[in-house]
């Protein structure tokens, strides 16, 4: 592969993730490319609240099949990473398998890599990119590629030898990334003089607060008229609705006993907190809502939730159902995940349903 003159690589001493205790308020724990949007985002800019609408399949036609192949790669658009990679980008990730990752989250963003004519931004040749990381976990370094003149991103698939790196920056907190509506976010200036037609961005981030690498695909058109960037990520988008949520939800459920469980999986730790997901089931009944408890056994406490609503006492968490997750089919389920402070232990669930 052939490696650009790099542009910068600033050492700046590591800084701790802190965790903020907001119980009541829902968050996102990751981050993406937002301008020129990757993929994933771009996709859920769009159409995340009206992803059901037909229109997509001719206005936007690459999201609309990512969309049909899993609509958790849309709602997940901050989820898109690999762990315990050392380093080893090339390694663990083939050619053509760039934009999902290497099929990160067992093949969740797979879509991302079919080739096609997808939504591009129009840019200029000296430009920047914006990374917002929700969570604040600031980064070990970021890398931005370039693809090469000649590359045709709607015809070829991504391979590593179509890439050339044009800027980097090294071991940079948090702290020294500018604030956002929620986290924080970084711009890296990019120039690629003399770049005309379509093209691609490739960012590799790096997180600092565990071997975490993040990896974003943004579509671009040089010598267009640049758009506007967007505003900052919403505070509280949902990441994983149902993937068939129903078009218009029953207002009665059938009667019948209703009951649902909840299943906890650990997503990941590091000093001082955690991440996790639950997984709500409902019983053989459909459900209009649902509520789960969870006690921690040694004094961790839930920090931020997603795709729910918390209220804490100490330890012990309850979270109900969002607006739009509360329905659940007999025998399906739904998911919220959350952010804890301490040293992480199971707790203990239970799960009651309307």
């Amino acid at each position: 592969m052939r490696f650009a003159r790099l542009l910068a690589a600033p050492l700046i001493a590591l800084a701790a993730v802190i965790v903020v205790l907001v119980p009541s308020s829902p968050a996102s724990a990751h981050g993406s490319i937002v301008n020129p949007a990757s993929r994933n985002y771009g996709c859920w800019e769009r159409w995340g609240s009206r992803f059901q609408d037909p229109a997509m399949a001719t206005e936007d036609p690459m999201c609309w099949q990512a969309w049909q192949a899993n609509p958790n790669a849309m709602w997940n658009w901050n989820g898109l990473y690999r762990e315990n990679l050392a380093g080893n980008h090339q390694a663990n990730i083939p050619d053509g398998q760039l934009c999902s990752g290497g099929r990160a989250e067992g093949g969740r963003y797979n879509s991302m890599d079919t080739v096609g004519n997808w939504r591009a931004t129009n840019v200029g040749t000296s430009l920047s990119l914006r990374l917002n990381d929700q969570a604040s976990h600031g980064a070990d370094y970021i890398r931005v590629y370039v693809t090469r003149a000649g590359y045709d991103p709607t015809t070829q698939p991504l391979r590593w030898s179509d890439l050339t790196l044009v800027t980097q920056i090294g071991n940079t907190p948090a702290s020294q990334w500018q604030p956002a509506a929620q986290g924080v976010q970084i711009d890296l200036p990019v120039n690629v003089p003399g770049r005309t037609g379509r093209a691609m961005f490739y960012t590799i981030w790096q997180a600092s607060h565990m071997d975490q690498s993040y990896y974003f695909c943004s579509d671009v058109n040089f010598g267009g008229t640049p758009t506007n960037p967007p505003t900052n990520p919403p505070t509280n988008p949902p990441t994983n609705p149902p993937t068939n949520p129903p078009t218009n939800p029953p207002t009665n459920p059938p009667t019948g006993t209703r009951a649902c469980t909840a299943t906890y999986t650990l997503v990941g730790s590091w000093t001082g907190g955690f991440q996790a997901d639950i997984r709500v089931t409902a019983g053989s009944t459909a459900i209009a809502g649902w509520t789960v408890t969870l006690t921690y056994p040694s004094g961790q406490q839930v920090a931020q939730v997603w795709n729910g609503t918390a209220t804490t006492n100490g330890s012990t968490a309850t979270i109900r159902n969002a607006t739009y997750n509360g329905s659940v089919a007999a025998a399906q389920s739904t998911t919220f995940g959350l952010l804890g402070s301490g040293t992480h232990s199971t707790p203990t669930l239970t799960c009651t349903a309307t």
